[in-house]
């Protein structure tokens, strides 16, 4: 981390956020690594009773996975819903046509999930699937995809989507990404540091940018199609921006000074970024079309960390400007700035919720960095999490989870908490630390026909 100035480095060291990257090598990498893994803390107390019963299959080669645990999965981790075990299920229904209303009922099931894979002669996959609702027998989605047998995991996801929508009216975020960097071999002279995507649900993990230098500030494009971060590879730091399904990048800042902490607006046709080039951080808006810089924020304190307001005419960020490190707001046309917190000596990293009144943080209470949600219509202010030293907050597309960095038994992880704190899980990586977590807008994951 680099800024001007000791008291730029004492800034720096005490915030969690201000994220630069050294970046010395750039793969796209074929090779998996090993995916995360989920353990779930916390649940609600009454969690809808739903049995996914395994799909048939039919001349389903044996390295197809098994849809029916992977939709299971998906929904016992939004801890709203406890799938039975296929273990207790009395029969095996792959169809409505086949289902005994009584047998569910007498098991206190509420919901069912039936259906089928099989095989096509062009090696597709198709998918046909039921939700059921048990007392009404009635049933509330059917559908059928196609797809490769490559893209399996994704039709679970879809379907696991729908299932989710159909019984909460909010959309499900199963078919969404996180992008993470792991660290391994820390403090030696074979640190590695690896920017990495995968599932929500930590399969399918994907190395993208590998180093021998901390990577920091992922931050998703609103597509989904680009990431953006900061490499040091030109003895400075420098903003890339890096197309995922092609591994190539773009240049958006190298300035004198400091270029950091990039965000993309919600329309991607801008870049929020964090640069020095006057001689003090200050936040400039970028236009991806013509490369004009606007300068936003006009103040001798450090001003970082800027995300967007849904309507992209605001950005919300991190200054200590009033003495210690708060979140205020600007109005991007007129300059026009409001601090917005003021409970505790240290808010910073601030994410806007889609409704543009709530605002996750990261906060500081007797002495430990949690999580926070406020509310700035009521001026309410709830600690979400309960682990200590948690940073950079990203919040799910849906709004209802968002993904954190914390510390586990000394080592970094990531973890999970809903918006309203009844559900909690962690994410380790049994490879190394995880940290600067980033979760992906709704996605058009392809492989659905």
């Amino acid at each position: 981390m680099v800024m001007t100035g000791s008291r730029h480095m004492q800034m720096v060291g005490q915030w969690l956020a201000l994220a630069l990257v050294g970046v010395v090598g750039l793969i796209w990498s074929g090779a998996a690594s090993a995916q995360l893994t989920i353990e779930i803390d916390r649940g609600y107390d009454e969690p809808v009773n739903i049995a996914v019963v395994p799909f048939g299959r039919s001349n389903v080669p044996s390295g197809v996975e098994n849809i029916a645990d992977i939709i299971a999965a998906n929904l016992r981790r939004t801890g709203q819903f406890a799938p039975m075990s296929a273990d207790n299920m009395l029969s095996l229904p792959s169809s409505r046509e086949d289902v005994h209303f009584r047998d569910w009922r007498v098991q206190g099931v509420d919901y069912l999930v039936v259906g089928s894979v099989t095989a096509e002669g062009n090696g597709d996959l198709s998918v046909r699937f039921s939700l059921i609702d048990i007392l009404s027998e009635r049933v509330l989605h059917s559908e059928r995809m196609v797809a490769s047998a490559a893209a399996s995991r994704d039709l679970a996801h879809l379907i696991s989507d729908t299932v989710y929508e159909e019984l909460t009216g909010v959309p499900g975020v199963f078919s969404t990404r996180i992008a993470y960097v792991l660290a391994q071999n820390l403090g030696t002279s074979d640190a590695r540091f690896r920017l990495q995507v995968a599932d929500a649900d930590g399969a399918r993990v994907r190395t993208l940018l590998e180093s021998p230098e901390p990577i920091l500030s992922l931050s998703w494009s609103s597509s989904g199609r680009y990431l953006a971060y900061v490499s040091f590879e030109r003895s400075k730091p420098t903003i890339f921006m890096h197309e995922l399904s092609t591994g190539d990048r773009t240049v958006l800042a190298d300035h004198d000074g400091l270029n950091g902490a990039p965000a993309f607006s919600p329309d991607d046709s801008q870049v929020a970024l964090v640069l020095s080039r006057d001689g003090n951080p200050e936040i400039y808006v970028k236009n991806l079309a013509n490369g004009d810089l606007t300068r936003v924020t006009r103040h001798p304190a450090i001003d970082t960390e800027p995300s967007w307001t849904p309507d992209g005419r605001s950005l919300v960020f991190t200054s200590d400007r009033g003495g210690r490190p708060q979140i205020y707001r600007v109005e991007i046309a007129s300059g026009r700035t409001e601090r917005l917190t003021f409970e505790g000596d240290f808010n910073a990293r601030a994410q806007m919720l889609d409704d543009g009144h709530r605002m996750v943080f990261v906060h500081r209470r007797d002495g430990v960095f949690h999580i926070a949600l406020q509310d700035l219509e009521r001026d309410r202010l709830r600690v979400l999490t309960e682990t200590a030293g948690d940073e950079s907050p990203s919040v799910a597309p849906n709004g209802a989870m968002l993904i954190y960095a914390t510390r586990d038994r000394g080592r970094g992880i990531l973890a999970a908490v809903s918006i309203d704190g009844g559900v909690k899980y962690r994410l380790p990586s049994p490879e190394g630390d995880v940290r600067e977590p980033s979760g992906s807008p709704y996605l058009n994951r392809g492989g659905r026909r």
